[in-house]
């Protein structure tokens, strides 16, 4: 999910015939520690469902989380106002109001993109390594399916932070917003909050009343709180 300078967070996932039983996140200085942790974590959380039923899962690492397919040709940034105006929300629970301040992506991505090229210079890339890294980061090796703003940005703030003469296959990859609130909600689900509870987790913790405020960073450690959560309340 993450990497940077001594830190990595890994996401491991439960399957069982087909379905998803749930994940965990792990934080360590290295992958492998990282991947270890979340599968402890995992597997102390599905020691029993909520129905009671032993669910014996097997845990598989992801730390480079696998995007939906994007067909649209970039231009306008289709698909990321569901993004910008997701509350934090619970099943059947009333939807909390649209935060004011947030800005909305512009339909001009050619500073972006530029701006892109430039770094992609600097650190010496050619095309060929660029759809190296474009692979391991969102799946595709083609920045024209990049269709999201939010990807796009993501991606530029990561190029941004890499000294010259990164490789490109090993290069930390930008944490992905989409798959950051999809967590999120899965385990607001699992702990079976209103919202006006996980907003009064959120503001405890960040003095914050949406999700949509935080950073990426923030958002990754909001989750990684939601999962401490989930730990308690499935030990006792």
């Amino acid at each position: 999910m993450h990497a940077e300078a001594g830190r990595r967070v890994v996401r491991v996932s439960a399957w069982q015939q087909g379905a998803c039983l749930g994940s965990a996140l792990g934080e360590a200085e290295s992958a492998e520690v990282a991947e270890d942790r979340a599968i402890e974590r995992l597997q102390k959380r599905l020691v029993t469902t909520p129905a009671g039923t032993p669910a014996p899962p097997t845990a598989a690492a992801t730390p480079i989380p696998t995007p939906q397919a994007r067909n649209s040709v970039i231009r306008r940034p289709m698909g990321e106002a569901a993004e910008t105006n997701a509350p934090l929300e619970a099943p059947a629970s009333p939807e909390l109001p649209p935060t004011e301040g947030i800005q909305q992506p512009p339909d001009d991505w050619s500073d972006e993109l530029a701006a892109l090229d430039l770094h992609l210079q600097r650190l010496g890339w050619d095309r060929d390594q660029e759809s190296t890294y474009l692979q391991r980061a969102f799946g595709h090796p083609s920045r024209s399916r990049l269709t999201s703003y939010g990807d796009l940005s993501a991606y530029l703030k990561t190029v941004q932070q890499l000294s010259p003469g990164s490789d490109p296959a090993s290069a930390p990859v930008p944490l992905r917003r989409a798959d950051l609130l999809s967590q999120c909600d899965q385990m607001l689900q699992q702990l079976q909050w209103d919202a006006s509870q996980g907003r009064a987790f959120l503001e405890e913790h960040f003095q914050l009343a949406s999700r949509q405020q935080l950073s990426d960073e923030q958002l990754l450690h909001f989750n990684m709180l939601l999962e401490g959560e989930l730990m308690e309340s499935t030990s006792k």
